[in-house]
């Protein structure tokens, strides 16, 4: 951007007084753009200049695009066994998912693009922070003071006197979307064996459903030059909050090689 005759051309066409909020935008645009340039120590892919020339302004402005080869998009489901010992009890866990990601970066041979990360339960959540065992029990310590387990639950932290409407077993499906929902995956509850076979194995984890909807379901991590950027002391974690068991993440490279 050239700061002087770039705003000059334009207030020369226009009344100035119509063009306050524009050159603000401009100068605003400019000095960010300038901000991050390579040669301000920032990281940077490899670039190839192009030129193109502006028919208002009369001049070459350069360009810069990624020197970028094949493109790559990639989607593929891992299933992540728990380190936890012991049956499904609504236990609050934390998996590292950044040695998986890493190998299949690796694997993917994507140099620049983007790694998308998702859940795929409604118990579990997908953040980014320190992979350390005392904090995960900082975690789990502060996940349920927030939404503490309902007194019918299975959890070693259940709650005298906290009920939550999702954990009102015997009055689900509470309409005919939900129904038809049940029939979808399987449930066949117009049977009322099986719709109390259905209603049994239904675990009482509404906690756990708020946890993973405060934390989020999925991240979405930079690739440059081969490698996710994250900090130093950053795992791409993910956190079962109504575990232990098996979990199932969905992982999509989208970039180029």
């Amino acid at each position: 951007f050239n700061l002087i005759v770039y705003p000059t051309i334009l207030l020369s066409k226009y009344p100035a007084t119509n063009m306050l909020p524009s050159f603000a935008i401009i100068l605003f645009v400019a000095i960010k753009a300038n901000a991050f340039s390579p040669n301000q120590g920032h990281q940077s892919l490899k670039r190839t200049p192009v030129y193109s020339t502006s028919e208002e302004s009369s001049s070459s402005t350069l360009l810069f695009q990624a020197a970028l080869n094949d493109p790559i998009c990639d989607y593929q489901q891992v299933t992540i066994s728990t380190t936890q010992s012991g049956p499904p009890r609504q236990k609050i866990s934390v998996e590292d998912l950044t040695p998986t990601i890493q190998e299949m970066l690796k694997e993917s041979d994507m140099q620049q693009g983007v790694v998308n990360v998702v859940s795929r339960h409604t118990t579990t959540a997908i953040t980014i922070n320190e992979r350390e065992k005392r904090l995960a029990e900082d975690m789990e310590k502060c996940f349920l003071e927030i939404a503490p387990p309902d007194e019918r639950s299975s959890s070693d932290a259940k709650q005298k006197g906290v009920r939550y409407f999702h954990n009102d077993i015997d009055c689900r499906p509470d309409s005919e979307e939900e129904a038809q929902r049940c029939r979808e995956n399987g449930w066949d509850i117009d049977d009322p064996e099986r719709l109390q076979e259905w209603r049994d194995q239904e675990p009482i984890n509404a906690h756990s459903h708020l946890l993973s909807m405060l934390l989020g379901s999925s991240e979405s991590i930079p690739v440059v030059n081969g490698e996710m950027v994250i900090g130093q002391w950053q795992s791409i974690l993910l956190v079962d909050l109504d575990g232990p068991r098996d979990r199932t993440v969905g992982i999509q490279f989208l970039g180029y090689k």
